[in-house]
C-alpha cells in the first residue's frame, strides 16, 4: 500500500492500536474462536491493558504501528524474545500482528511483518517464531508467503474454556552485517 510508514508505537497510539486489535480479532477469528468471546471484546478494556503495559515499560518488546498517508494507525505488530519454555532461548517471537479489517490484503500486514523480521534480525535473533490458529487459513498463507513454515509445535489456546488448536511457525533470520 502506498504511503504506509512503519514506526515504533508510542503511548499516543494506544487508543488506535486497541481499536485495530479488537476489530482485527473480531474479523480474523470469527468462526475460529467462541463468538461470545469476540462479542465481549472492548476497545476501552484493551486500551486500559495497553496503558498498563506501557506504564511498566516495554522492556525487550517491540511494538510497531503502520501509519497511513495522513498519520492514522492502520495496523500493529509486536515481537520480542520467544516466551515458551519448550525450546532453548535465543529466538524471537512475533506475538501479534493485526490490520484494520477494511484494509486486509492491502500490504499493511506485509509491511509490518517485513519490519518485524528486519528488526528481529538487527537484534541478533537467529529465528522468528509465531503461533497461528490452525484453522486460520488466510493467516497461514500470509506467513508461508513470507518464508515461515510450521516447525512441528502444536498446542491448544484456551478461549472461554474452549480449546483452540494453534500451530507454531518459524523462519530463520539472516544476520545483519555490522
Amino acid at each position: 500500500m502506498d504511503g504506509v510508514h512503519v514506526r515504533e508505537m508510542t503511548e499516543a497510539d494506544i487508543d488506535a492500536v486497541a481499536a485495530v486489535r479488537v476489530r482485527g480479532w473480531q474479523a480474523a477469528y470469527r468462526g475460529l474462536i467462541p463468538q461470545a468471546h469476540l462479542d465481549g471484546m472492548s476497545v476501552e478494556k484493551d486500551a486500559r491493558r495497553r496503558r498498563e503495559f506501557f506504564s511498566r515499560g516495554v522492556g525487550d518488546v517491540v511494538n510497531l504501528v503502520a501509519d497511513g498517508p495522513v498519520g492514522e494507525v492502520l495496523g500493529w505488530a509486536c515481537f520480542g524474545p520467544y516466551r515458551d519454555r519448550d525450546l532453548p532461548s535465543g529466538d524471537a517471537e512475533l506475538y501479534a500482528i493485526h490490520v484494520r479489517p477494511d484494509l486486509f490484503g492491502g500490504g499493511i500486514g506485509r509491511a509490518l511483518l517485513t519490519e518485524s523480521v528486519s528488526r528481529a534480525a538487527e537484534r541478533g535473533f537467529p529465528r522468528l517464531r509465531l503461533w497461528v490458529l490452525e484453522g486460520n487459513a488466510r493467516a497461514r498463507r500470509f506467513y508461508e508467503r513470507a518464508g515461515f513454515a510450521p516447525d512441528g509445535g502444536q498446542e491448544d489456546y484456551e478461549v472461554d474454556g474452549v480449546p483452540v488448536p494453534e500451530v507454531r511457525y518459524a523462519r530463520p533470520l539472516a544476520p545483519i552485517a555490522a
